[in-house]
């Protein structure tokens, strides 16, 4: 099930919170509970056993973790941790172990290996990086261990976040789930985020879709081709993503949660550095907590700091997803990201001037997405080859009928939006808080006319 369907908005959500204000506090829990399972069964009931393990097993780890003493809690963290990574590890990366294994064999000359297709559970590196959270914030005592299976096992499926984030730590929720606020303003603001959220998603992902699917299935994509192709995929993430953000964050503050902000206007950083300061800003914090710290962060050294920061990005890459584009893309990043470091370090005051830098961010950030989007390494290096002009500067007849009226300009209305966004906050929405609610009737009738089209982070 996704958030933006009919089923979710007009059955699955109205029950839910319909149950949810007639049920007592205490038993609140217990309900988030059973209607996250029922969310995430939609899609397989069969995998609902992967997800129910994790919250157990890791609830068990962290009653063993805070009762125990030195050096045996530190044994326990790591086989707890060592467990999640384990299952991530298996059906997330076993398929592109085996196909790299087997590609090397046959280069050699030798008979491939047989072996069965794993399917990806939805959601499962979000609720894993949830779980260890959890182990590692009960072994540095952090907060205390959840009073309850039930509570534990609410935060890890809670439907809001359950498949895409945002990554949330335990002890951001803990006190949240002992005692929250629930009141008709905290509802109401809830719902718009969620209506602007799903705006995002269907007028403007959605809608400029289309080009980028066009332009990474050209196989010898023009000039024109590659770079509208990127632009379009660079707006169509960015809706997507944050779209999927400002519904969860809505949902949440609908049944009481305040989540952290998980988008900070991304597009408009003047560096690589800054730019990850304000993506997927949950991601960033966790990588940067409970990987870049554990690494050794800037403790030993310029020479480490710099190679902990490319190694951070680098496994940040393989996170999301067992392709070798998506490691190349985290060592651009990582590359990047050290190199910064290293400059700003000799030289304080900036390169480049305020504009300039934000466009020179963005020219990065779009090289980085070609790799990010590509289904693999020659799909990305012809594009590579096409936004440099090598097969022609025009659009190809494959692309050109998908460039229509409506699809450029909701593309030119993605940008515009882009860099309003920080005025708009600025001004409470200015003139488009009074469109929100026929924004979002458009958006429920467009979803009830369109194929179905999901979240591009379930996929991660």
């Amino acid at each position: 099930m996704v958030f933006s369907s009919n089923i979710f908005l007009f059955a699955f959500l109205p029950i839910f919170l319909a149950l949810y204000y007639l049920t007592p506090f205490r038993f609140r829990s217990a309900l988030i509970l059973v209607f996250s399972y029922l969310f995430y069964a939609w899609w397989r009931p069969d995998f609902l056993w992967l997800l129910i393990g994790v919250s157990v097993g890791s609830y068990a780890f962290a009653l063993a973790i805070e009762r125990a003493e030195e050096p045996a809690r530190f044994r326990i963290l790591s086989v707890g941790v060592t467990l999640n990574l384990l299952a991530l590890g298996y059906f997330k990366y076993a398929n592109f172990g085996v196909e790299s294994l087997n590609a090397a064999l046959v280069a050699i000359g030798l008979k491939p290996l047989e072996f069965a297709h794993v399917l990806l559970p939805i959601g499962l590196s979000f609720y894993i990086f949830h779980a260890i959270s959890y182990l590692v914030d009960i072994y540095r005592r952090e907060a205390p261990p959840a009073k309850n299976l039930i509570d534990f096992s609410a935060f890890i499926a809670l439907f809001p976040h359950l498949v895409a984030g945002p990554v949330l730590r335990y002890n951001l929720l803990a006190e949240q789930f002992r005692a929250r606020e629930h009141s008709w303003t905290r509802f109401a603001n809830g719902t718009l985020i969620f209506m602007v959220g799903f705006c995002k998603k269907v007028l403007i992902a959605d809608s400029v879709a289309p080009l980028a699917d066009a332009a990474f299935a050209v196989s010898n994509p023009a000039f024109a081709d590659a770079w509208l192709g990127t632009l379009a995929y660079t707006i169509q993430l960015f809706f997507d993503f944050s779209g999927y953000t400002d519904m969860a964050i809505g949902l949440a503050l609908m049944i009481g949660f305040v989540f952290p902000q998980n988008f900070d206007d991304p597009y408009t950083s003047k560096s690589i550095t800054e730019f990850w300061r304000r993506w997927h800003m949950s991601l960033s914090s966790w990588l940067r907590e409970y990987l870049y710290i554990a690494l050794g962060g800037n403790r030993y050294g310029r020479g480490r700091t710099y190679l902990n920061l490319f190694l951070t990005m680098l496994l940040g890459g393989l996170w999301h997803g067992a392709n070798w584009t998506f490691i190349i893309w985290g060592a651009w990043h990582g590359g990047i990201l050290a190199l910064e470091r290293l400059w700003k370090e000799k030289h304080p005051k900036p390169l480049l001037p305020g504009w300039v830098a934000v466009v020179w961010t963005m020219l990065l950030v779009m090289i980085g997405w070609v790799l990010f989007r590509a289904e693999n390494i020659t799909a990305a290096g012809r594009m590579f080859a096409g936004m440099l002009g090598a097969n022609g500067m025009g659009l190809s007849s494959s692309m050109s009928w998908q460039v229509t009226p409506d699809r450029v300009g909701v593309l030119a209305l993605g940008i515009a939006l882009v860099y309003a966004m920080p005025w708009l906050r600025r001004h409470n929405g200015g003139p488009l808080k009074w469109l929100l609610i026929p924004l979002f009737a458009w958006a429920v009738l467009t979803l009830s006319a369109q194929a179905f089209t999901p979240f591009l982070y379930f996929q991660f």
